[in-house]
């Protein structure tokens, strides 16, 4: 019988040298991953991109073109007259308007509604920000910015890339809308 062959004992400079390298290669993969996720990449929302191309009437019917919002945090409302809630949010959202505007938030009203109404409206209403009209096709729009069943009101906050990065189905809630504004704005 011959003896049983014996395994040398492993090296403790090999195993450190086999620790560093993968503790080494996982910090490379690691700072690749977060550069990756980190790097916007995220092209704008196909919404955004559509609603660019858009002009529609302000309440003097006044074609205001939805590409002057292009690379700007826009809050967007979509509302009606006959919509008591839309009607009640309306100064809370003309307030953070005026307020955050010089720290450059831009905000929309999209009607959905008639010409003539939302003009009545304005004349008694004062907005911070523009109203315009889209009429029983803005219920479209607003299903393209998420909002599947036309409830009103709804708001979507789109930040600087044109990302749709809030959808408010029913009535805002100030303060975290704020909240979430003056994180776009940072």
């Amino acid at each position: 019988m011959s003896e049983p062959e014996t395994i040398p004992p492993r090296s403790p400079h090999r195993r450190r040298w086999l620790v560093a390298a993968l503790g080494g290669s996982a910090a490379v993969v690691g700072a690749a991953l977060g550069w990756r996720l980190s790097t916007p990449t995220i092209e704008p929302d196909e919404a955004v991109l559509s609603f660019r191309t858009l002009s529609l009437p302000d309440s003097a019917g006044k074609p205001l073109a939805m590409s002057r919002f292009t690379g700007k945090p826009l809050v967007i409302n979509f509302w009606a007259t006959w919509c008591p809630p839309c009607v009640e949010e309306m100064p809370e959202l003309s307030a953070l308007h005026a307020e955050l505007a010089p720290k450059g938030l831009h905000m929309l009203g999209i009607a959905i509604d008639s010409p003539a109404k939302v003009a009545e409206f304005s004349a008694k209403s004062a907005m911070s920000y523009p109203l315009v009209v889209a009429g029983m096709s803005g219920s479209e729009l607003g299903r393209q910015f998420g909002n599947p069943s036309g409830m009103l009101p709804f708001t979507a906050v789109i930040d600087r890339r044109g990302r749709i990065v809030q959808r408010i189905p029913g009535r805002v809630r100030i303060d975290s809308l704020r909240a979430s504004i003056l994180q776009l704005l940072a």
